[in-house]
């Protein structure tokens, strides 16, 4: 039987696999853990403040995330479900399309998204549609070493208009 330790060790890895290029690399610099500001949950303005984690897994090949809002020291054993997230993204390089497969799923909200993402000059932008037909993009903007905006958008019906269902301002946490 496989303890729990043992299975984060398998899952866990240093760094990026090889198979992966350099310059297919959108995910990497989000390895560690950031502090978050969330501006805009569901379309709402809100102020809640929240973290994510961020690790290299499946030997390599894989980026995983937590993303938890409110903060773990800020949640209660019976949370309310409205601006509630302690969901996971797995972010896996597929070569045959050279982009990534990215799942995310909050069980909290019964939220759960299948997108494509890559690089887009200097942001990382990922697009899906929703089970219901909605297309989404999520985007990764303002990237420095320390700092990120993500926003989280729908297209509206006329098919050109972006609605902002989402907004993060990230902090690296030291």
């Amino acid at each position: 039987m496989i303890e729990v330790l043992d299975f984060i060790n398998l899952l866990n890895t240093t760094g990026r696999s090889p198979e992966i290029p350099e310059a297919a690399d959108a995910y990497g610099w989000l390895i560690g853990s950031w502090e978050l500001d969330c501006r805009h949950y569901k379309g709402v303005k809100v102020s809640i403040k929240g973290e994510a984690h961020f690790g290299w897994v499946l030997e390599g090949r894989a980026v995983q995330d937590v993303w938890i809002m409110p903060r773990v020291s800020e949640r209660t054993a019976i949370g309310a479900r409205t601006n509630n997230m302690y969901g996971s993204t797995f972010r896996v390089w597929d070569s045959s399309i050279e982009a990534w497969r990215i799942s995310w799923k909050n069980p909290i909200q019964s939220h759960f998204e299948e997108q494509i993402g890559r690089r887009i000059g200097k942001d990382v932008v990922q697009i899906g549609t929703r089970a219901n037909g909605t297309t989404t993009r999520w985007r990764f903007t303002e990237i420095t070493p320390n700092s990120f905006h993500w926003l989280g958008e729908a297209l509206e019906p006329d098919g050109q208009t972006w609605r902002l269902e989402g907004e993060f301002l990230a902090k690296r946490i030291r």
